[in-house]
């Protein structure tokens, strides 16, 4: 939406946002979502990448096309586990970053105590 557009829309009492603020996500249920969408496309791009067909793929996770097309939909009937499966497959991984929050540091000395 152009900035203009919303301002008016603004002006008129409207807010805008994403699909998650108009079903009222919590941060965590926001953040679960990113990750499903997202393990989604890079699915659907290694496969387009490697020019195999949803029905080929299917075939690689003893699976059946329709359920693929579900996997790249990022489907809520569709497991991280059935998702991270077939990223594996088209030879994909992932990478995960926790939080950044302050925490105790340990610090281990020469003589093996532990000082915190």
């Amino acid at each position: 939406m152009n900035a203009d557009l919303e301002r008016k829309l603004a002006a008129a009492g409207w807010k805008s946002g994403d699909a998650a603020d108009f079903f009222g996500l919590s941060d965590d249920q926001r953040q679960l979502l990113d990750v499903r969408v997202a393990m989604a496309k890079a699915i659907r791009r290694q496969r387009l990448a490697q020019n195999i067909t949803q029905k080929n793929l299917a075939v690689k996770l003893h699976s059946t096309q329709p359920r693929v097309a579900k996997i790249e939909a990022a489907a809520p009937d569709v497991s991280f586990d059935q998702m991270l499966k077939a990223l594996v497959v088209l030879g994909g991984g992932i990478t995960i970053h926790g939080r950044r929050t302050p925490r105790h540091r340990t610090k281990i000395t020469k003589n093996r105590s532990v000082k915190r």
